[in-house]
């Protein structure tokens, strides 16, 4: 059996391996500078930065929001946490990490967040890999489009959360 993905809040002991995590240059426009992300966690009510961890290694990072404001007055924001800068290093990506990550952030929300429904996310068109990923984790493809991404048209995505086994088993 392959071991877990933990999903650990970002403390003193976390924050430079995860500040240290990349991703191919072909991604930086999707993804962004996790740098900035930790800091705009640090400025904005209700988000939490999370730390991917395999077998205690840092492998990854992923924002949430306790709700889904980027997304304005999508009937899907209502009820939902925004997933936000998910990525696996760039070192560890094609060895399915990332869906075995989506599972284990679809766990933690459903434990931290008892009231939500969905996570909702936005990925942009152009990126395939993680429209793929996304969608084989179980996401489902709202099938419409949301305008307002710095890096053009992005597809809308969300996965049900449950209590009693959301994502599977990571």
């Amino acid at each position: 059996m392959e071991p877990s993905i933990e999903v650990r809040p970002v403390d003193d002991t976390l924050r430079a391996p995860v500040a240290a995590l990349s991703v191919h240059p072909e991604q930086q426009a999707f993804v962004g500078s996790v740098s900035e992300s930790l800091a705009d966690v640090a400025a904005c009510p209700g988000s939490e930065a999370l730390a991917l961890l395999l077998a205690g290694q840092v492998v990854g990072y992923v924002r949430i929001d306790a709700r889904a404001t980027a997304l304005g007055d999508h009937p899907l924001a209502e009820g939902a946490v925004a997933l936000r800068s998910f990525l696996i290093d760039a070192s560890r990506q094609g060895q399915g990490l990332g869906i075995r990550a989506l599972h284990a952030i679809q766990r933690y929300v459903a434990a931290r967040h008892p009231g939500r429904q969905r996570i909702l996310l936005s990925v942009n068109v152009r990126n395939a890999g993680a429209v793929r990923a996304y969608l084989r984790a179980g996401y489902v493809d709202s099938g419409e489009l949301y305008q307002g991404g710095p890096a053009g048209p992005q597809h809308v995505l969300w996965a049900p959360l449950s209590p009693l086994n959301p994502g599977g088993t990571s």
